[in-house]
């Protein structure tokens, strides 16, 4: 007997997507495991793929559950405070960074999906945020630690956990698989069977799950499910390109990957028309828009190629490649956004850049980053290495410009890349030690001995207080960024999904055009990527002389369209026809 619509509808597309995924499993029960473990107690509803779930109003602020430390709280109820006190008008949702137990990698090396740190707080912590605010939350799907209950069943040939991971015999080869780290991909691990070598993408604390096994894959959807119950609005699939494994293969964005994803997107989809999912592929910028599918995978893509593009313009003071990089940049579908960011608590990534940047131009932002007091991070490729991540501070990766070591910009340079991101197409995202202009913490690098903690600071809440209560670089961006969030939110040329055009006005700008999805409202968004002052002819913009125009971030109208601005080191100008200026 057919099941009622939109059971029918969900039954045949789960079962679909396993006949692609499995070729020897019984898929129909599969499919009915499925809906009974994700739609328990929840109808589900006849998904749109072309409703939008965002607007201008969505900022996302990225942070740990203890980025923020109180000696009177536990680390949420810090971070709620901030929230609640510091960025309440401005940010919409938080991506808490992994908030359960966890054996490395800050996080990433998760022992228990189902529980909270103790050492972080509560599920009713993090509960009280949703409430507030859109919560994304990780789903680190490829691995776990070598310390979950899972991983020591799986040394005990013990269920649940027997047949989660992976192991191969001596001498396989496994020369054909993409490295991430330098470390070695196999690790020898003591079982009640004996030795046997265990995959491990990232690390040996981090053995991979074995989704070949679709008992995993239930599990996978079990915890989604958890965390929908507990207020998770955004899913975060970190190093999901990585998750299917074949022998022979690169091990990389396989097809079964990609069909996991149109299932976990297609039981998102019918559980609510407020949930989305985006995809944390850290790989070259062709690969990472093929997760967006046909609609039918990714809601966001991170844009990777962002920030060390951005950084590469503005130490360089030359738009071309950042131009040739947006200009080849497909609009995103209805339904399907970027998310824009420029800093994260992980390293500046620059596989993503390889087929934009040169390889000496790659060594010399390298050089600089390592200049201005950061580390380079290496992977290994066909017998040799090469630069794969940048581990610095933004603030001070904006430091020296390449032909003039302390020019004095680097606020302006800091302040301009926030506004390059907050024009573009997508969802903006800021890292709370950019919001907060962090520098490079060396003291947490030496404890730590990882590249990556020299951006992940962790602020006292008195010493918070204090800074943004002075005059210093931490305040002045602090409130200019909070002032640029306020503009980007009130501007319908900013929606995510609004018409986005480069333009040519010269190497030293980056302009683009933005146009409100109603074409009511035009914003070009100009800025001054290099150190010296520019001047630019209004008419190369044509402006619409019937219109009045202001620059919304001066305050200023125009007494022309004819006339010449000037734009002082990294001034930008964001010049509409539309603003309350008028």
């Amino acid at each position: 007997m057919d099941k009622p619509a939109p059971y029918g509808e969900l039954n045949a597309k789960i079962l679909h997507h396993l006949n692609q995924i499995y070729q020897d499993q019984d898929n129909e029960k599969l499919t009915e495991d499925i809906i009974k473990i994700f739609f328990k107690n929840h109808r589900p509803i006849i998904p749109n793929p072309n409703e939008t779930k965002w607007n201008q109003q969505d900022i996302i602020l990225i942070t740990y559950a203890n980025s923020i430390v109180d000696k009177e709280k536990i680390p949420l109820q810090s971070l709620q405070k901030f929230l609640n006190t510091y960025v309440d008008d401005y940010i919409n949702s938080v991506h808490i960074l992994p908030y359960f137990p966890y054996s490395s990698d800050d996080g990433f090396a998760v022992i228990d999906f189902k529980n909270i740190n103790d050492a972080f707080g509560s599920w009713e912590d993090i509960e009280t945020i949703a409430t507030k605010y859109k919560l994304m939350t990780d789903l680190v799907i490829n691995h776990v630690s070598s310390r979950s209950q899972w991983f020591d069943q799986f040394k005990s040939n013990k269920n649940p956990g027997q047949h989660y991971f992976i192991s191969v015999e001596p001498n396989t080869d496994t020369s054909e698989v993409t490295r991430p780290r330098t470390s070695p991909l196999l690790q020898e691990v003591e079982t009640l069977n004996g030795k046997k070598l265990v995959w491990s993408t990232f690390s040996h604390d981090q053995p991979d799950l074995n989704f070949s096994n679709p008992d995993v894959l239930l599990e996978v959807i079990d915890i989604t499910r958890t965390y929908l119950d507990h207020g998770s609005k955004i899913f975060r699939l970190d190093a999901i390109a990585f998750i299917w494994k074949e022998l022979g293969t690169k091990c990389i964005n396989l097809p079964q990957t990609h069909e996991i994803i149109r299932l976990i997107r297609t039981l998102i989809d019918f559980y609510s028309d407020e949930i989305y999912l985006i995809t944390e592929t850290n790989i070259p910028n062709r690969e990472n828009l093929s997760y967006f599918g046909n609609r039918n995978e990714a809601h966001l893509v991170y844009n990777f190629a962002l920030p060390p593009l951005i950084i590469f313009t503005l130490l360089n003071g030359k738009s071309e490649k950042i131009k040739q990089w947006l200009m080849a940049m497909p609009p995103a579908m209805f339904g399907t956004t970027y998310f824009n960011f420029i800093a994260s608590h992980d390293g500046i990534g620059l596989r993503p850049v390889e087929q934009i940047l040169s390889t000496s131009e790659v060594d010399q932002l390298a050089s600089n980053i390592e200049k201005a007091g950061g580390k380079i991070s290496y992977r290994s490729t066909e017998g040799s290495e090469r630069p794969y991540e940048m581990n610095i501070a933004l603030f001070d990766a904006l430091k020296f410009h390449v032909d003039d070591n302390d020019d004095g910009f680097q606020e302006e340079r800091f302040i301009a890349a926030h506004t390059i991101m907050l024009a573009l197409e997508g969802i903006p995202a800021f890292y709370i030690n950019s919001l907060l202009s962090t520098e490079n913490d060396y003291q947490k690098l030496e404890h730590s001995g990882h590249n990556r903690a020299i951006n992940r600071h962790q602020w006292s809440m008195d010493n918070l207080i204090q800074k943004l209560s002075e005059d210093n670089h931490h305040s002045r961006i602090y409130q200019e960024l909070l002032r640029l969030i306020k503009l980007r939110k009130e501007q319908p040329a900013f929606h995510p999904n609004a018409t986005q055009f480069t333009l040519n006005l010269g190497n030293d700008t980056l302009a683009l055009w933005r146009q409100s999805l109603d074409r009511d409202q035009s914003i070009f968004a100009i800025h001054n990527i290099s150190n010296k002052e520019v001047s630019i002819q209004l008419s190369d913009l044509n402006l619409i002389e019937t219109d009045m125009w202001a620059d919304l971030i001066s305050g200023n109208p125009l007494s022309s369209t004819h006339e010449v601005l000037i734009l002082k080191a990294y001034q930008s100008m964001w010049i509409t026809n539309k603003s309350s200026i008028i």
